[in-house]
């Protein structure tokens, strides 16, 4: 074989071998996350949602960012700080987002329900019952205070400024009302189309239930009602792709006392973390993560148009859901524009999570809460 050949053949075999290491080294890459939760705690399904992210090897979390929604802000931010720290993972930032949503407020609600009737949960408004608390006030938490700051900057700046540094490749969780992300879009118009997907638990369709929460108002969801002025400008913004958890398949799940003792057996602190302060509960937020991470825990989806009611009427906060061709068009394909009552105008179907492989979730969770820390990314 003359010189030349052998070399070239020499060189293309090595720049072959480099593309397929770098092919590989590509899929192996952490997916890059940014958590916003309304992260009550310790425990409940928004901090074991953020650990069962965390938790998981193929992740690489940029920042939690923290909402009102469950509980005030502040408080929730104390939790989420204190349970890194138990953890062992306080290189992830905390960052606070918005206190109150764009335009609903208590106040409002007290006049709806006079005459509406009652909203039963409202989160940091009105739960627990008789013990809630001012705005900016924190309680003392069980788990023990923080040593640990908040990041300065706020949630809708900080979610920006990683979807340009990483355009494309930043998969946006929202775990909790949605007003920090309705934030961002409002300060860069680009924001959501840099994303990579927007991963949401919230809205409720047609849940076959007994819980009176839902079988008498089963278009009512916490999170989508809560701020449903930011709601609705989410789901109008050009996202590459949106994945929706509703009441409908959450109340399909449970953390049992059972599934609580099996992870107790670990010695890691997060599980211990999780024996210690985890109660039943419906897994809403574990569910859409971990179906994020794996989703072939999903047996069903379907695509819907979903929209959140702004009128300030009976129906106000109440989940819009259209089947493909169904759907409101105002002839334009233009988003609605932020506090317009009553304007619902298409954007994109969104892939809506239908029925799950129950058992097949429940191993994943008791596993990731199970599974020693992975360490800070280098």
């Amino acid at each position: 074989m003359p010189r030349m050949t052998r070399a070239y053949s020499r060189f293309a075999l090595l720049a072959g071998l480099f593309f397929l290491f770098a092919l590989a080294a590509s899929a192996q890459s952490p997916r890059k996350i940014i958590i916003d939760e309304d992260a009550s705690g310790p425990a409940t399904t928004d901090q074991q949602a953020i650990l069962a992210l965390i938790q998981s090897p193929q992740t690489e979390v940029l920042g939690i960012t923290v909402v009102t929604g469950d509980a005030w802000r502040d408080e929730e931010v104390a939790h989420t700080l204190r349970m890194l720290e138990i953890i062992g993972r306080t290189d992830i930032p905390v960052v606070p987002g918005a206190v109150f949503p764009l335009d609903n407020s208590p106040q409002f609600i007290a006049h709806w329900e006079t005459l509406y009737g009652k909203v039963i949960y409202q989160g940091a408004w009105n739960w627990p019952p008789g013990k809630t608390h001012a705005p900016f006030e924190i309680p003392p938490l069980i788990e023990g205070a923080p040593h640990t700051a908040a990041s300065a900057e706020d949630a809708a700046h900080f979610m920006i400024r990683m979807v340009h540094r990483y355009p494309h490749q930043v998969t946006i969780y929202a775990g909790g009302p949605l007003t920090d992300l309705a934030l961002a879009i409002t300060i860069d118009p680009h924001f959501a189309e840099l994303a990579q997907e927007l991963i949401v638990m919230g809205g409720s369709i047609n849940p076959q239930t007994t819980d009176p929460e839902f079988r008498l108002n089963p278009r009512r969801e916490f999170n989508f009602w809560m701020d449903p002025e930011a709601s609705h400008a989410v789901l109008r913004a050009p996202w590459a792709k949106i994945t929706d958890t509703p009441v409908d398949v959450s109340i399909k799940t449970r953390l049992s006392k059972e599934m609580i003792a099996e992870i107790a057996k670990s010695n890691s602190p997060a599980a211990q973390y999780i024996a210690k302060y985890a109660n039943s509960e419906y897994m809403w937020d574990e569910l859409a993560a971990i179906a994020w991470l794996d989703p072939s825990i999903i047996t069903r989806t379907e695509k819907l148009y979903l929209d959140v009611s702004t009128d300030p009427g009976p129906a106000y906060g109440d989940t819009l859901s259209w089947s493909p061709g169904n759907q409101p068009d105002s002839g334009t394909g233009s988003p609605a524009v932020v506090g317009t009552c009553c304007s619902y105008v298409t954007s994109q179907p969104i892939t809506v999570n239908g029925d799950l492989d129950t058992a097949k979730f429940y191993r994943e969770f008791i596993q990731l809460l199970s599974s020693p820390t992975p360490p800070a990314p280098r």
